[in-house]
């Protein structure tokens, strides 16, 4: 199959918005860790009209889903292509996987620090 470029803005954008949310929804049927992320995401907005959360509350706890959601679904990349590189166990390979997972590790951190800022002064 030859590259064929779209010479279009529109069509191409529209084409690239298809192929994200392929990616995405395979993403989220997929991966059981997103899974559980995307359910955290759904109990976390229910939490924030519970709460009435403020405008700038929600623009941080939004911006934890899709930092943590957007991390591991490069992480989730970076292990498919290892996998499909070197299927059997390497220790670069794992080494590369480790560092990947840490990142997601980083940005659940960020997420529950912001979690924590915003609905433990509620829960006292």
């Amino acid at each position: 199959m030859e590259f064929q470029k779209d010479e279009t803005l529109f069509t191409g954008r529209l084409k690239s918005i298809g192929f994200a949310a392929k990616g995405a929804y395979k993403l989220i049927t997929t991966e059981h860790s997103v899974m559980v992320q995307s359910s955290l995401v759904v109990i976390m907005t229910l939490a924030g009209f519970y709460f009435e959360i403020t405008k700038e509350e929600w623009l941080f706890q939004v911006f934890a889903f899709g930092l943590v959601l957007s991390i591991e679904g490069l992480n989730t990349a970076v292990e498919k292509i290892a996998d499909f590189v070197h299927p059997d166990f390497h220790e670069k390979i794992g080494f590369i996987k480790d560092i990947a997972a840490g990142a997601v590790f980083f940005a659940a951190m960020t997420a529950i620090t912001i979690g924590s800022i915003i609905y433990i002064p509620k829960l006292v």
